[in-house]
This record gives structure tokens, sequence and C-alpha cells, in this order.
């Protein structure tokens, strides 16, 4: 086990390159299932949630090659095998598998999800999805078994807006018998992405982006190459950091139209942002001002920055309301934050922030991953050191984030645990 170190206080300025997105390469892979010749994904990031699927992809009967971001899966001797536990605990997207395997054998056998503990997040909305195809779903033993004779097209009106569900009910309705239609669905470009792949191995979906889309069921599905789009979450987070401790950051391999909410509450604050067509300037902001930010879905702010954003603001003149419309239990960053000096009060859903305050360097540990960004963030902002724990958290979502973050000027580095860190951290 190890531990982050951030020396803060360095001005960081350069280029700083965003990977694949996490939360596309999550459904893209397991898509593959669907094909019956070889696809091949490319830019995919270098992060322990690939690398699990692609060894559950392999446990299944896929032959995988991942190499420099590239991943070409072989489904055609792929077996329709239970995976009860294990690694898809670890793993909250692993429930794309549901929707994939489905799809293609008609069955599966899933653990229940992992992940990241962030409050309620039931599969309802999917499980009510595939029934509406004509499975059966049993919850047996921690393990959801999914069973049909065969899947038909269906009319699906989803209760909460969704992008798991709107993703995985795409998987499973690619395949089946006739038209799916999946209203008050997810915008996300991610799911813009995993309809692109689908479609270019043969599926017919229109709507993909929109709150409709439409499905016409085929036999089969091909082979493709597919360029993964960038994590503007990944990039949303390096655009918070440039805006806290920046003189001058080019982020590269960015769509900016994905990144409209936070630029819009960026230039609010006074900070400089210029985009480009694949990169976004983020200038030197000497004062910043507060702003209320409130988390939506896509084209909204997006929940996974809330966390980072907060550290942002604990710089900033005056007080801010930060309200978390999704995830309810998204504020274990708080305490960690105040141990580093913010002045920071939750009141059921909203954080309240009282800046500008000089954080402090601390011993702190990151319960989720995008607590992690946040702590990060923090730590680069703070005097002193701070030593971050929980690394695996933010494995799970960020490539290579030492060696990116140095090479803009960062004086980051991982030490090992000591036992007695080990046996305290078990403790906590």
């Amino acid at each position: 086990m190890e531990k982050l170190k951030i020396a803060g206080g360095y001005p960081l300025k350069g280029t700083i390159k965003v990977s694949g997105a996490k939360n596309s390469a999550v459904a893209l892979i397991p898509a593959t299932i669907l094909a019956d010749s070889p696809v091949t994904i490319e830019g995919l990031p270098d992060i322990s949630d690939i690398s699990m699927l692609k060894s559950l992809l392999e446990e299944i009967g896929g032959t995988v090659q991942f190499e420099d971001g590239d991943m070409t899966v072989d489904p055609s001797k792929m077996i329709s095998m239970p995976l009860p536990n294990g690694k898809v605990k670890k793993l909250r997207a692993s429930y794309y598998l549901m929707g994939a395997m489905l799809g293609r054998f008609k069955k599966a056998v899933i653990g229940l999800p992992g992940g990241c503990h962030l409050g309620p997040r039931p599969i309802d909305q999917h499980i009510k999805g595939f029934e509406a195809l004509g499975a059966q779903v049993t919850n047996e033993q921690g393990a959801i078994y999914l069973r049909a004779d065969e899947l038909v097209g269906a009319r699906i009106y989803l209760d909460v807006v969704s992008v798991g569900a709107t993703i995985n009910i795409m998987l499973a309705a690619v395949r089946a018998k006739g038209k799916t239609i999946i209203e008050n669905a997810a915008k996300e470009p991610e799911i813009i992405d995993v309809a692109t792949l689908l479609t270019n191995m043969g599926a017919k979906i229109k709507g993909a982006g929109t709150d409709v889309i439409r499905i016409e069921g085929v036999e089969h599905l091909h082979g493709c190459r597919h360029t993964i789009i960038p994590d503007r979450i990944e990039a949303g987070t390096f655009m918070i950091l440039a805006a806290a401790v920046g003189e001058g950051v080019l982020i590269d391999n960015v769509i900016p139209l994905h990144m409209e909410s936070l630029t819009a509450k960026l230039r609010e604050m006074g900070v400089p942002v210029d985009a480009g067509d694949e990169q976004i300037f983020i200038g030197k902001a000497d004062k910043l001002k507060t702003v209320d930010v409130k988390t939506l879905v896509y084209p909204g702010f997006p929940t996974d920055l809330q966390q980072p954003f907060t550290s942002l603001l604990t710089r900033a003149e005056g007080s801010a309301v930060v309200t978390d419309t999704i995830y309810s239990a998204r504020f274990k960053h708080i305490d960690e934050l105040r141990r580093m000096n913010a002045n920071i009060k939750v009141e059921g859903r909203s954080a309240i922030i009282h800046g500008p305050i000089k954080l402090q360097g601390a011993k702190v540990k990151a319960s989720d991953l995008r607590a992690g960004a946040a702590l990060v963030i923090a730590g680069l902002m703070a005097e002193g050191i701070t030593e971050v724990t929980g690394l695996e958290h933010i494995d799970r979502g960020y490539s290579n984030l030492e060696e990116k973050l140095n090479g803009l000027g960062a004086t980051i580095w991982r030490e090992s645990l000591t036992q007695e860190e080990i046996e305290q951290l078990k403790s906590s």
C-alpha cells in the first residue's frame, strides 16, 4: 500500500494531456462481447478499472490484447460463464456486463457491483429495462441472474435519468428482435460514444445524445476500430487545478463543448479561459470571486467535478454553496479538507464554503475517486506537505497522475506505507 505526498505551493505551468474517458471505457469494453469478430478500441486510459475488465473478458473466453492504450478483443470464443463475485465486486461499472451478455447469450449471472460508495445507487432502472425486453431477473445470494428465451424490442420509460441504465438497455437491445425506444434517456457524451461504437459494429441506433433513443434490433454485430472520446472529468479536474495554482496551463485533447458548464463557472469566478478546437487554455487568476454550484445531469454541472471544485472555492473571496442533487453522500471529502484548515460546513445536500483560506498540508484519506482528486488539488494549494492515502480510488480513474502533474512543475511522489500506518488505516 502506498501514499501520495504533495509539496504544496508550487505554481503550475505548461501543457497537460487528457486521457480517454473512463466512464466511456467501462461501457465500450463490455460492448465488444456483442460482436462476432475482433473489435479494437484506441486511446483507452491506463487505469485499474480497465485491467479489471480485461481479465473479466478473458475469464469468459475472450482473447484480449492491450498495449499503449489500444485494446483488441476477439469475442468469437466467449461463453456465458457466471461471474458471481471476485473481480466483479470491485468494479461498479461491471453491471454493463449484464446488458452485453444478456444481449449476446440471452443469459448472465453477475455479482452485485461495487466501486465507490456514494450512497444509494440502485440498479432498478437497469432491471426494469431488461424485464421490458423479456428477461427474467432474480437476485440470488448477492448475484443478479438474468434469463430470456428471446429478447424483444419494447418501449421503456426511465423513471430516473440514468447514464448506466441508458447504456445497459442499449447494449441489451441492439440484438433484440424489433424496435426498442428508450424515453427519458440520459444525454451524456459517453452515451453517444457507446452508440457510435455499436453503430460501427452494425447496430441501428438513432437519437443518442437526446432524451429519446430508438434502436432497430439486428441479428449480428461485427468487429470494427473505434477511438474513445477524451475524459471530460479528467479535463475538468485539470481545469480546476489550473485555476487554483496555475500560471498558464494548456489542456490538450479535450472537447470544449463537453466542458461548457465548468467553463462558465470558472469565467464567473474571474478565471481567464480560452477554448480552441481540441485545447483549453487556463490563464492565471489573481483574485477569485465566489460562485454557487448545483450539480445536474448533463449538460449541467457534473457531480463528478463537485468535489474538486469545492477545493478551488476555498481560495475564493466570500461564501459559496455547493449543492449535489445527484448523490447525497458525496461530501466525505469535507472532513478531510477541514483537517487542512478549510472553513466548510455541510447542511443536507449542500456544502457551505467560506473563503479565502490558506490551506495547510495534512494527512488525509481519499474515500472515493473524486474525493481523491479534490484532496490532490487541495494539496497543491496548501502550505507544506500533504499525505493522501486511499490511492486505490484515485488509480481507478486517473492515469499517470503524478507524472502528468510533475510535468507542469508540481512536486508529487509516492511512498510505501509503513506497517504502523497500514494498521492505523485499517482501524480508521
